[in-house]
């Protein structure tokens, strides 16, 4: 597999991240325990303006779905602090939604920037629904979450809510993404399932309750065109910019950004690189915990 000529070569170095950090003052860390997280960092690129963006993968602990609340809660916790310290972002973005239930008010308790969170489009899914019934398409931990209860409650309560957690399609396009085949008869068992349910034949609207399933939207809209499949990107991304606009220290520079993928367990494979290279990364590197350490590429 050939990979971009540009892409950083050399011996191993032991450094915090400090890529063009001389030419750009705004530095968003993006974290998701696999490569889900990806979705988001292209609406913040497309949206953001040269901002420079870390996407930290605690690909080790993937996937986070199928993890307890407490276990979730701390270790995703302790994580980022580490990562904050060595990557000093202005922003943090939690682009996960099993994690954002769950670890977001106690970041917002330990740290002093911004921390977003990514949570299902449920509100924008009840705007647009014409039949009154929309389904939630996510893990089995985001479904069943009390934050999802409310939010259904909040913005949904006069609607049918038809929820299918699947931690079998999480693992798939995790897979798809490192390069294995993407088996589309999965994805056509998923709609049939939806379908199935009391009152599915009546879904208009279906949210896609999981970051890793933006990437693939595109295939569910093949299989079933007639449905609106929407996500929280593009509302985390404009999030992200009026934040950055509100806050005075976070000042952009026209300058081309430098973006770096870190692993939290190394995988030394062209399909890893290549996928962070086709979005925008210019490097991956293993991340430690309490050091970063530039790996041979």
């Amino acid at each position: 597999m050939t990979l971009p000529s540009q892409l950083p070569m050399g011996s191993t170095d032991s450094a915090k991240p400090s890529a063009s950090s001389k030419s750009v003052s705004v530095r968003i860390l993006v974290f998701d325990s696999g490569v889900g997280g990806l979705s988001i960092c292209r609406e913040i690129m497309a949206v953001c303006g040269p901002v420079e963006i870390h996407y930290l993968s605690d690909n080790k602990g993937f996937p986070y779905g199928e993890k307890p609340e407490k276990y979730l809660i701390d270790h995703a916790s302790r994580l980022l602090l580490q990562a904050t310290d060595i990557i000093k972002p202005s922003l943090i973005v939690i682009a996960c939604n099993t994690a954002s239930t769950v670890v977001l008010p106690r970041l917002r308790q330990q740290l002093a920037i911004p921390v977003i969170g990514v949570v299902p489009a449920i509100k924008t899914a009840a705007r647009l629904s014409k039949t009154h019934t929309i389904a939630l398409l996510a893990t089995p931990a985001t479904t069943e979450r009390r934050y999802t209860e409310q939010l259904i409650k909040q913005y949904a309560d006069q609607k049918v809510v038809i929820r299918l957690g699947s931690s079998e399609l999480v693992r798939h396009i995790e897979d798809h993404l490192h390069g294995d085949r993407l088996d589309r008869n999965l994805l056509k068992k998923i709609v049939e399932t939806l379908k199935r349910q009391p009152g599915g034949q009546a879904i208009d609207t279906v949210v896609l309750g999981c970051t890793h399933f933006p990437l693939i939207k595109s295939e569910f809209e093949k299989i079933s065109p007639e449905w609106q499949w929407i996500d929280s990107g593009k509302a985390v991304a404009s999030r992200v910019n009026d934040t950055l606009q509100q806050n005075s220290d976070a000042k952009l520079i026209n300058a081309r950004p430098q973006h770096t993928a870190w692993l939290t367990q190394w995988r030394n494979t062209d399909a890893v690189k290549t996928l962070f290279y086709q979005y925008g990364f210019n490097e991956v590197q293993w991340f430690s915990g309490d050091s970063a350490l530039k790996l041979n590429e």
